[in-house]
Formats: C-alpha cells, structure tokens, sequence
C-alpha cells in the first residue's frame, strides 16, 4: 500500500498550488495574503509615493476647490461635509477590504498618522466598500487601525474619480488637490511628512 508520501510525489505541482489557492479564495484569506506579499514589496522602497516638492502646492491656487458638496460617513454614522474640512491639509485614502493593495499599505498609513496626523493634518480613509459599514468597523478593529475612517455619503465628485483602487490625494488648506497617487505606495517617508507639513498653516 502506498504512503502518503508516495501519493503526494505523484501530485503534480500545478494542482498542489492550485488546491491551495483554492483554500485560500474559498476561506477569504486570499486577500489577506496577497496583502501581505504586496507589504513586503513596498517594505523595499520600491514604490514610494511621489510628491511634487513642497514650494508646488502654490501652482494649485488655479484649481477647483475639491469635494465642495460632498458628504461622507463616520464609522458611527454621522455625517460630515467634505468642506469642513477645509482650512486643513487632507491626506484621502480610497481603499477597500476586498483590495490586497489597499491591505499591503494601511499599515504605513497608520504609521505616517501616528507621526503626522494632527488638529492641522487630517487623515480620510474612505471605504468604497459596498458590504456595508459593518464589515468595514470590523476590518478595522481586526487590524487595530486608529486613523479615522469614512463611507461616501453620497456620490463621489468627479475630482476624486480614478482608474484604480488604492487612490491617495493630498489636498491643501484652500481645497486643491496638490498631489494624486494611484495604485499602492509606500507613505511613510521622510519626502511625504515634509511635504504634509510643509502645506500646515
């Protein structure tokens, strides 16, 4: 009778990666993982977020003032205008549970927040999650992330559409988008804090 050992050599390696794959996707934790592989990625600097230096956030004073009318959602269900925040500097992360990118660089969001996040810099993590507020209250207690979390509450202005999930724009005091940075990147860098704290009024 053969071992297991024996049975397991006669497995080619394709279906043994594709049973586990398939593991993987059926328990949801595929996402998870490939978060963790993308982490590992951007832990090597290989896609830090770019930013224009600090003296351009002046050629923005021609641009719209963005998410004038927009409302958001607080994890506790109340609703805040996008405009009150005005007079601070906005960092706005588009993100989803679903998306293993979004996953991979939360926790250099989270750390450039416990540096920089302040009364004058203000952190947006908007979900567009469409499961609803719950799922999303319970990703973030499972993470233990602290920065303050959002749901669109109602459509998005055209100004902060994108092609990709994860979206970051940094938004100065008067309203104007000054940097845009699609797909994942690594945030918490030395160029980003002083590029957040070079706009602080």
């Amino acid at each position: 009778m053969k071992n297991i050992k024996d049975i397991l050599k006669q497995i080619p390696g394709w279906a043994i990666l594709l049973a586990v794959f398939g593991v993987l996707y059926f328990t949801g934790l595929h996402t998870e993982v490939i978060g963790q592989v993308q982490r590992i990625l951007l832990a090597t600097g290989i896609r830090n977020a770019d930013v224009p230096e600090p003296a351009g956030a002046a050629k923005a004073k021609t641009l719209p003032v963005a998410g004038a009318s927009f409302q958001m959602m607080r994890l506790d269900g109340k609703t805040v205008p996008f405009e009150s925040l005005k007079g601070k500097v906005v960092f706005m992360n588009m993100w989803a549970t679903w998306c293993p990118p979004c996953i991979a660089e939360m926790p250099n969001i989270q750390a450039l927040y416990e540096k920089v996040g302040s009364d004058k810099i203000a952190f947006v993590m908007l979900s567009v999650d469409e499961g609803g507020m719950d799922k999303v209250q319970k990703f973030i207690s499972r993470k233990g992330f602290t920065f303050p979390v959002y749901m669109p509450a109602g459509p998005l202005p055209q100004e902060f559409y994108s092609n990709a999930i994860p979206t970051t724009f940094i938004i100065s005091p008067e309203g104007k988008i000054v940097a845009k940075q699609e797909g994942m990147a690594e945030y918490d860098t030395k160029d980003v804090q002083e590029f957040l704290q070079s706009m602080v009024k």
